[in-house]
Formats: C-alpha cells, structure tokens, sequence
C-alpha cells in the first residue's frame, strides 16, 4: 500500500509535470505567433519608409545632377571666354612683333645701303692711300740718297769718321743734358730745402711753445757742509780709520783739504756719490763716527737711496705718459736723476726730450706715445755708461734690446747723435729735441771763462781762411757770422768758404751742444751820384759795388 501511494503519488507528479509544459509550450508558440505577426507589420512599414527614402535620394540626385551640368555649362562658357581673350591678345602681341620686325627690317636695308656706300668709299680711300704710299716710300728713298750725300759732303768737310761724329753729337747732348738736369735738380734741391726748413721751424717753434719746462740746470759739485774743523778732524778719524772705512764702505774718494766749512766727494758713480754724500750729511749730523756706525748709516741710506731711484724711474714714465717700459728699465732709468751733463739733469732732460717728441710726432702725424718712448730712454745707456765700454748710445742700445724694446726706440737711442743711420722717423725727431733741450738757454751751464775761450775760439777759426776780413761770433756761440773781401771772393767761392769754416769747426772745437750757423755775407756796394750841370765838369765821382748774402750752416 504504501509502494502503491508511493507510485500514484510518482504518477501524478509527472502528470503535473507534463500538464505543465505543455501549457508552456502552447504559451510560447502564442508569442511566437504574435511576434511573427507584429514583425511583418514592421517589416511592411519599415520598407514603406525604405521606399519613401529612396525615392526622395532619387530626387535629389537627379536635382544636383541637373545643377551641376548647368555648372558645368557655365564653366565650359567661361573657358571657352578666357580662352578667346588670351587668343585675341596673343594674336595682337604677335602682330606687334610682326611690325616691329618689320620696321627692324626696314632698317636693316638700309643700314645695309649705307655700309655698301661706306664700303665703295673705303675702296677708293684704299687706293688713294695706296699711290700716296708710293709716293711716300719713292720720296723717303730720294730723302735716304740726299742725307747720305749731306753726310758724306760733311764728313769731307770735317775730316770726320762717322763714329767720330756721332761721339761728337752725343757728347755736346750730354753736355746740354747735363746741365739742365744740374739745373733742375739744384732747383728741386733748393724748393725741398727752403719747405722743409720752413716746415722744421714751425714744427719746432710750436713745441718749444707748447712745452715750458723749468731749467734743468744743477750744480755737480758734490759737496757736504761741516760746521767745525774738530768734526772734519772726527770725520777723519784716528790714524784715519774714519775716513777710510767710510771710503771702503761707500766706494767713493773723500777729499777733505782747508778748504773751511765743506768736504768734497768723487765719484765717477753718481749713485754711490749721492749715497756717500747722504751718509756722511746724516753721521756729521748724529755726530756718532765710527767704522760700526758708518756701516749701518751706509747700509741704511743705500736702502733709501735705491727706493729713490725706482720711485724717480716710475715718475719720470709717469710724467712722459709712457707705459708698459719693463722694471729694469725704469730702475735704471732713474739712476738719471742723480747723472748731469754739462750741469743739466740728464733725468728731467730726457722728460723733456720726450714731451718734445710726443708734440712734433703729433704734428707729423706719427705715433705720439711711441715718439715719447724713445725720447724717454734715448739716454738711457748714460745711467751704465761707467759700467760697460763704448759710448752711452751703443750701452744703452745693447741695454734696451736685451729687453725688446722697438726698433724705433733702439735707432733712436743708437741713432741720436747720428753714430747709425736713422731708419725710423722718430730718429731725427729724438735729434732735434735732444738738441732743443740742450741748446736752450738756461738748459745747460758752462764757466764764464770757457765760454769766452769758446766764441774766440770760433772767431779765430773763421779768421784763419783766405780772404776772411773779420768774424763775429753771435747768438751765445751759435752763429758765427763771417765778413770776406768782395774782390778776392766770388760768390760760389763764398758757398765753399762757409763749407769749409763749417767743417774746422766740427774738427777743431770740442763738443758743442746743439748746431753753429756759419753765414758769410760778401759785399759789394756801388754808388753814383747825380752832378748838376755847372759842376759836371769837376769829375767826382765815387763807385762801389754790393752784391748779395750767402748762408752755409754747419751742424755738428
């Protein structure tokens, strides 16, 4: 019983079961049904509006074909128009072309007409030229044969071969051509020298005015003042050891004699002068004499003195606005400042030379700085001259090129005195300033006594020629003006005279700064005078004749 509830119960589970589904798939096929229903209703209206769309893309193609064929008509109409007016205007250009090559043509003809014409000319030119050669050539044929029978008539008259003659022209045209070129270049010779000297004058004169320096003369004489002989008698010492271990310590000659109030030093350095002259001023002052103390005091002022001179160099560049010289240099440069010659410091006159130069080089148009550099240094070799043989330019020069100083400065410094030839310009500019500085009035000082003996010395040279009546020497020395007799000197004989005088001057006298200007002036005066007439017959009359100057300066 209960395997058969259990059976009718499993029996109407899958009753249920097959109920169910099948009411499920009778659902189903309904909605199939429907939906089937409802998608062709879509479908239908779906490609209703499908046709619909294409009948409208229909239109519109076929309104937007329609509207680009009349386009595409108007474009093809616009072509067609453009292309008409190009043609036309290429059709007019070409006829333009065709007249202007026609006229071309034209031309051309008658270009051509007149060649043919100038052409036939030529032709007869050609044959007239033609005769006229042969004419030409018969008649320098004859003109041959006649110069031939002139020459050999000539020869025969003058017995000449005709080497002979010929030597003869040439020799008269080289006489001739001699002369004129004598004349012509003592002309040029003479125009040169006149502007030169004219130009030189100015440029000096303008410098000199320019720069005003104060006299650089200074006394030379090495001297100390001692208020007592007791303190000469210290300086001097016991048996003298003073004095000699001063000497011994400072290199220099100590001259004491009775000559009351002053000791006197010598010394061919001035360095060590000044140094022995500065020691010995300050130990007389300190009153403390002994070999230890003078040791010490010399070693002291030798400090000094050496700060002196490299500040003196420094300055002296300083004051000549010239820079970068090497620090040897200007140690030695200032070592000038205690050098003299001929009573001028050799120091302020190489500041002096170098403004000089700085203001002619300007006016020249050269290199200011660079004249200044060698105006500065072209003494350069008088601070070693007693260190080293040969002249203070050839020390100084081999000085100054061991530290690579320009080539104008080391032909400057050689040059200056005219030992080298000058081969830069600033040369005869440093010479003319060195002369200015020197030659100056207060620039240097000699005794009264050599001075005199110098201007009779002058006088008596130019007395000592031929036909000189008198001489004079004038302007301190610097011009010597000589007086000859008119009758037994001519005028160029005057020219050799004033050569002559120049040149025993350079010889005969000692060294002279600057240059000595030696004018020879012959005279010849003619006079006349006017006698009325109730005294003509008295005779008196007096002549005399006068002719011109004649100027030869001489430099030394």
């Amino acid at each position: 019983m209960f395997l058969l509830h259990h059976v009718l119960a499993a029996l109407d589970s899958a009753g249920q079961l097959a109920l169910n589904l099948f009411f499920a798939a009778l659902g189903g096929f309904a909605v199939w049904v429907f939906q089937r229903v409802v998608g062709r209703k879509e479908n239908a209206a779906r490609q209703a509006e499908a046709e619909r769309l294409v009948a409208d893309a229909h239109e519109r193609a076929a309104e937007r074909l329609k509207a680009a064929e009349v386009e595409a008509k108007q474009k093809v109409l616009e072509s067609l128009a453009h292309f008409e007016q190009e043609t036309a205007e290429t059709r007019n250009e070409l006829k333009a072309v065709e007249r202007r090559l026609d006229k071309r043509e034209d031309t051309l003809e008658k270009k051509m007409d007149v060649l043919a014409t100038k052409e036939r000319k030529i032709e007869a030119v050609e044959g007239q030229l033609a005769e006229r050669d042969k004419a030409l050539i018969q008649k320098a044929a004859e003109a041959d044969e006649l110069l031939s029978k002139q020459r050999s008539e000539l020869l025969r008259i003058a017995r000449l071969t005709p080497e002979q003659a010929k030597a003869v022209c040439l020799r008269q045209i080289e006489l001739e051509v001699e002369r004129e070129a004598g004349e012509m270049v003592e002309r040029i010779i003479t125009n040169a020298e006149d502007n030169a000297r004219e130009k030189a004058r100015y440029i000096t004169i303008s410098a000199i005015q320019r720069y005003a320096a104060e006299h650089t003369c200074e006394s030379v004489v090495a001297t100390v003042d001692v208020p007592s002989d007791e303190m000469k008698g210290r300086v001097i010492g016991r048996e003298g050891r003073n004095i000699r271990a001063f000497e011994k310590a400072t290199g220099v000659t100590v001259i004491v004699d009775d000559t009351p109030g002053i000791i006197q030093i010598s010394c061919f350095d001035p360095v060590r002068k000044e140094i022995a002259r500065a020691a010995l001023d300050q130990l007389i002052r300190d009153g403390r004499i002994h070999p230890t103390r003078i040791e010490e005091l010399v070693a002291g002022v030798t400090k000094e003195v050496e700060q002196r001179v490299v500040e003196a160099g420094r300055e002296a560049a300083a004051t000549a606005k010239v820079n970068g010289v090497n620090k040897k240099i200007l140690d030695v440069l200032g070592r000038l400042q205690f050098r003299t010659s001929y009573g001028q410091n050799v120091l302020k006159h190489s500041i002096e030379v170098a403004h000089l130069c700085g203001l002619m080089a300007d006016e020249l148009g050269l290199d200011g700085v660079l004249a200044r550099r060698c105006g500065l240094l072209h003494d350069i070799g008088k601070a070693l001259d007693h260190e080293a043989e040969g002249s203070h330019t050839k020390v100084g020069y081999e000085f100054a090129r061991r530290f690579n100083e320009p080539p104008a400065v080391l032909n400057a410094i050689c040059g200056h005195h005219g030992d080298v030839a000058a081969t830069h310009p600033y040369t005869p500019l440093v010479a003319a300033a060195d002369a200015m500085s020197a030659s100056r009035p207060g620039g240097r000082r000699e005794s009264i006594e050599r001075y005199i003996k110098r201007l009779q010395e002058l006088e008596a040279i130019a007395t000592s020629f031929d036909g000189v009546q008198q001489a004079y020497a004038i302007e301190a020395g610097r011009e010597v003006r000589v007086i000859v007799d008119a009758v037994r000197i001519e005028d160029r004989s005057a020219l050799k005279l004033a050569r002559d005088i120049a040149r025993k001057i350079e010889q005969d006298v000692g060294a002279f700064p600057g240059e000595i200007k030696v004018t020879v002036l012959r005279e010849v005066r003619a006079t006349e005078y006017a006698i009325s007439g109730k005294h003509r017959g008295n005779g008196d009359r007096t002549a005399h004749y006068e002719t011109a100057e004649t100027e030869e300066p001489a430099a030394s």
